[in-house]
């Protein structure tokens, strides 16, 4: 890997953003007190949590519109 041109690029290097990323997004909501998930209700929850931290939520919302489903 060029890492100059990353660093030039201002492109994060490290492991710091992803390990972030995880912590915010799946440790703080499915490692709370008492929680139990199975591997689908987690998939579906994580990707709801993702689409909403990515601002990426209008979005999801008016691709489902389109469908006849509405928005709350």
């Amino acid at each position: 890997m060029d890492y100059a041109s990353h660093v030039n690029a201002a492109l994060p290097i490290g492991s710091g953003v992803t390990e972030a990323a995880c912590k915010t997004i799946v440790k703080q909501r499915l490692c709370q007190s008492g929680m139990k998930w199975r591997h689908k209700g987690a998939s579906i929850i994580l990707s709801l949590r993702a689409l909403e931290r990515s601002n990426r939520w209008e979005q999801f919302w008016g691709k489902i519109s389109q469908y006849g489903v509405a928005y709350c």
